[in-house]
């Protein structure tokens, strides 16, 4: 499969996938509880090297906001490579509308960065990384830092910061007040109940709440450096949506790398092949040292 890759301000690249038949791997530390929201158990998995001091990287999982889960880890791979891995649970909408998710998500950072010396990682810098609803959300997360309505109070870790140093973006919505609108007939039948469960309602009929959740209007000149893949023939995130991104972080000149799989639709092995993730890697590192 043709690949082009474009570098904007930055670097540009790739990672691996257990889903797709990639690297397996089992957690050192599984179902280790980062907060409780109600009666509701948030949960992250906890994938450690060898080696002490590693690198984190945390995962954030796909599934339309509302399915899904912290065992589809698909980074076997950098493990192996020497990064400490957390693999995040949040609300899902059936559970909890937007924001929910996004505050699950800030807390098991300040979590992990609070815990780094118990596991011996290093969160002094973090990455997020994500697919579909999950790159969605890492965006989100990543540019979002300080946001009085984003960052929640979930947690027993205030103390900590949320902020990530590297985003990791794999064909995620940017702008939820323009998807249904690039959407093919499939991805508006996809997308709009997706979208109804996670803003409690359409779009159009929750303009602010759209807005609120879309990264392309958080974006400023001090957020981390970028990194987006998406596959042009995706018939459930249009690529437009990273397009739409890119633009905005070339408008604020911050780091930001775009690769595009010509023929690739939503997710598959082209995007967690052994070339992609040693392209994330290269990224990962030139960004967290």
């Amino acid at each position: 499969m043709k690949l082009i890759s474009l570098i904007a301000v930055g670097c540009v690249l790739r990672f691996a996938a257990t889903v797709h038949g990639q690297t397996e791997v089992m957690p050192t530390h599984r179902d280790l509880e980062f907060a409780k929201a109600g009666e509701h158990r948030l949960l992250l998995d906890l994938y450690l090297p060898k080696e002490k001091g590693a690198q984190l990287l945390v995962w954030i999982h796909g599934g339309a906001w509302r399915r899904g889960s912290k065992n589809s880890m698909p980074l076997g791979a950098l493990l192996k490579e020497g990064f400490a891995i957390a693999s995040v649970d949040y609300r899902l909408t059936p559970v909890a509308k937007f924001p929910a998710n996004v505050h699950d998500i800030k807390a098991a950072i300040r979590w992990l960065r609070a815990h780094a010396g118990k596991f011996g990682y290093d969160a002094q810098k973090v990455a997020i990384a994500g697919a579909s609803a999950g790159g969605h959300l890492v965006a989100l997360v990543g540019v979002s830092n300080g946001h009085p309505k984003l960052e929640g109070t979930i947690g027993a870790h205030g103390d900590q910061s949320s902020d990530v140093d590297v985003i990791v973006s794999f064909y995620g919505a940017s702008n939820l007040t323009t998807i249904l609108n690039q959407s093919t007939p499939h991805g508006l039948s996809v997308r709009v109940p997706a979208l109804e469960l996670l803003l409690g309602g359409h779009p159009d009929k929750h303009p602010e709440i759209a807005k609120l959740a879309s990264p392309v209007f958080h974006v400023d000149a001090k957020d981390p450096p970028l990194l987006l893949i998406h596959g042009d023939q995706d018939p459930q995130m249009p690529i437009n949506q990273s397009l739409e991104l890119l633009g905005r972080y070339l408008g604020k000149k911050r780091k930001v790398g775009f690769e595009v799989i010509f023929g690739g639709r939503h997710g598959g092995r082209e995007f967690y092949d052994e070339k992609r993730i040693a392209l994330v890697k290269k990224f990962l590192d030139k960004h967290l040292n």
